[in-house]
């Protein structure tokens, strides 16, 4: 047995489902070997990061450290981005890769000092040797999982993954946390719970629901956190984004109860409620941008079991505030133009249940708003990082999972440019994905800011792209659609389509300003 023999038993215990990336040689090579004898698969992907972002999906899902593998040099360069996502997401990535033997000294070809580079934006980084190899894996993987959660960084050289390893095996163990419980009575005749990236086990996420429920309490989901508490649960109280549209449920609280929340979801502007704060995580709440009045770091859902209060809001009145939420953010459209909230409800309709991922971009508005999620991580977004090119490849890997589940993924057109070589791996792997573009021909996030800014919108168009074309020669065939009757069209002839889809929905961008400013306010 090898030191990748080990490696991959131990990713597997860790609960690793499978291994992506764009693999070089070295220990690469060896680690790709390796898995395929314990049966852990391997996935290439076209970028480093987008093998990160898939290796995310599949960590964000099943609450187990995902893994990508990059080559030295220009792979452990081209991670960088999917790394920073994990970081700003707290997800559980190990990344893996290659690097020089410690023999070849002083050698420059592709030689980067990669721990440094990597140090800023991961929990731990570790170089692999022969002699430490089953220790380091270890603390790495207790790293990644123990919250925060966040990535991982191993430098592997060839000399350690060929090197023969010892019998000293290792399984994955669940850690503890401390509890100091609070006085369980919430203060306040009005509570309003706020959820976070840290809500999102299904233990929390019950306890949760079953607080609203017995409680009376609304309670808002960050980005991260859609589908702790279902869109259309009576007790869903909307997305919270530290912007506009949440305020007028907000103000009418008296107190926030803030569990799994990490700031890092939020706008990066000043927290301007004045109401009390108690945080419940299983991490620390380490920021200054939320003024917490009490917090307790341990037991989430057990301590939300115990949780009692009586409160004056009525299911009615919630549903009044989201049904305003919602009218708020829908668009006025001219006769036959396609809305881009009504893309996002037409494909809801054709595919109850599916999983979506989200691009970065201004589509991104209309389907946090609109698409409802009905369990945690039944939506995944880049929400700290907020990186385009994230929608596609995060299907990916989200799909790999489960190949009987539709995967939906909503990007934007210069989203998809940014991942288009991802198209060849949803065909390669035959996955049932519908890849949903919205099509405007246009950085409209950008546009948009350069326009209240009164600046010229220089830089941000796109212009025509010939969506047939490149989906034939990826081996996805494409659809396009321009209007709400096409659309439906498009959507009912590829319902039955066995492997991925692109429908390339060409929508009224000119509604994209007013659902900004009910989203997010005035600039």
């Amino acid at each position: 047995m090898t030191h990748a023999d080990r490696i991959v038993a131990m990713l597997q215990a860790a609960g690793v489902r499978r291994l992506f990336g764009m693999p070089g040689g070295g220990s690469n090579a060896d680690l790709i070997e390796a898995a395929g004898r314990a049966g852990l698969p391997f996935s290439l992907a076209h970028t480093e990061t987008a093998a990160a972002f898939m290796a995310s999906a599949q960590a964000e899902i099943t609450g187990r450290p995902g893994a990508c593998i990059a080559t030295l040099g220009p792979g452990a360069a081209s991670v960088m981005n999917g790394v920073a996502n994990a970081w700003l997401d707290r997800v559980p990535l190990l990344v893996l890769t290659d690097c020089h033997d410690a023999a070849a000294g002083m050698m420059q070809h592709q030689t980067l000092p990669q721990g440094e580079m990597f140090r800023p934006v991961v929990k731990w980084s570790a170089r692999l040797r022969p002699e430490n190899a089953v220790e380091v894996m270890r603390r790495a993987i207790e790293e990644a999982s123990n919250p925060p959660r966040g990535p991982v960084h191993l430098d592997i050289a060839g000399e350690v993954t060929s090197a023969a390893a010892g019998g000293i095996f290792w399984a994955r163990t669940s850690g503890g946390c401390s509890t100091k419980r609070p006085d369980s009575t919430l203060q306040g005749r009005r509570p309003v719970i706020l959820l976070g990236l840290g809500a999102r086990t299904a233990a929390i996420a019950s306890a949760v629901r079953r607080l609203c429920e017995r409680c009376g309490i609304p309670a808002l989901v960050t980005y991260k956190a859609k589908g702790v508490v279902p869109d259309r649960h009576p007790w869903f109280g909307g997305v919270l984004t530290n912007g506009a549209l949440e305020r007028d449920i907000l103000d009418r609280a008296d107190a926030f109860l803030a569990i799994g929340l990490d700031p890092v979801e939020l706008l990066p502007r000043p927290w301007t409620y004045t109401q009390p704060v108690h945080s419940i995580s299983t991490w620390p709440m380490r920021q200054s941008q939320i003024p917490v009045s009490a917090e307790l770091v341990g037991d989430v859902a057990s301590y939300l079991e115990a949780v009692r209060a009586t409160t004056d809001w009525t299911a009615a009145e919630v549903s009044h505030l989201i049904s305003a939420q919602r009218d708020r953010m829908r668009a006025n459209g001219e006769p036959g133009e396609l809305l881009p909230h009504r893309v996002v409800e037409l494909v809801a309709e054709q595919y109850p249940g599916a999983r979506a991922t989200v691009d970065a971009g201004a589509h991104m508005f209309p389907v946090m708003s609109f698409w409802p999620a009905e369990e945690p991580c039944g939506v995944l977004i880049s929400n700290g990082l907020a990186t385009m090119g994230f929608g596609l490849p995060t299907a990916i890997g989200a799909s790999l999972l489960d190949t009987s589940r539709p995967t939906v993924a909503f990007t934007g057109d210069g989203g998809l440019l940014m991942c288009l070589g991802e198209l060849r791996t949803a065909a390669r792997e035959a996955l049932p994905l519908r890849i949903i573009v919205f099509v405007d021909g246009a950085l409209s996030l950008i546009k948009i800011k350069q326009i209240q800014r009164g600046y010229p919108t220089d830089g941000v168009e796109i212009g025509d792209i010939d969506w047939r074309a490149i989906g034939a020669g990826m081996g996805v065939p494409a659809w396009l659609a321009g209007s709400e009757e096409s659309l439906r069209a498009c959507l009912r002839e590829t319902a039955g389509h066995p492997g991925p889809v692109l429908i390339a929905a060409r929508i009224a961008a000119r509604t994209y300003p007013d659902m900004m400013r009910a989203l997010r306010g005035n600039p």
